[in-house]
């Protein structure tokens, strides 16, 4: 059975900085491209940053691009996203995806928020 544990969110004040991890079970993890989506109330879930594999690629969404930084350990089977420089805007809800083709796996989510 695979499992998607996300951790490390939390209160975190403007300007500030978290970063978030997925620890990966049940599938081979360097076999998939992970991804980190968000969702904010009242709002659809948004991707927010992939990396591919093999070769390790990464995509922003432009709203996070130059303060958010995928990357992915194989041998552990965890990604992390470090989050820097956070606005009130970057408060969400934060699922980790894994995805191979068809096959696609998300977390239960971990919360983020940006509040002074």
């Amino acid at each position: 059975q695979v499992h998607l544990v996300e951790s490390g969110g939390g209160l975190v004040q403007p300007g500030g900085s978290v970063r978030l991890s997925c620890a990966a079970s049940g599938l081979t993890f360097s076999l998939y491209a992970m991804s980190w989506y968000r969702q904010a109330p009242g709002k659809e879930r948004e991707l927010v940053v992939t990396i591919t594999t093999p070769g390790g690629s990464t995509h922003y969404a432009d709203s996070v691009k130059g303060r958010f930084t995928i990357s992915r350990d194989n041998a552990k089977n965890t990604v992390y996203l470090q989050m820097n420089v956070l606005k009130p805007e970057d408060t969400a809800v934060y699922y980790c995806n894994a995805r191979n083709r068809a096959l696609v796996f998300w977390g239960q989510g971990t919360q983020v928020t940006v509040s002074s």
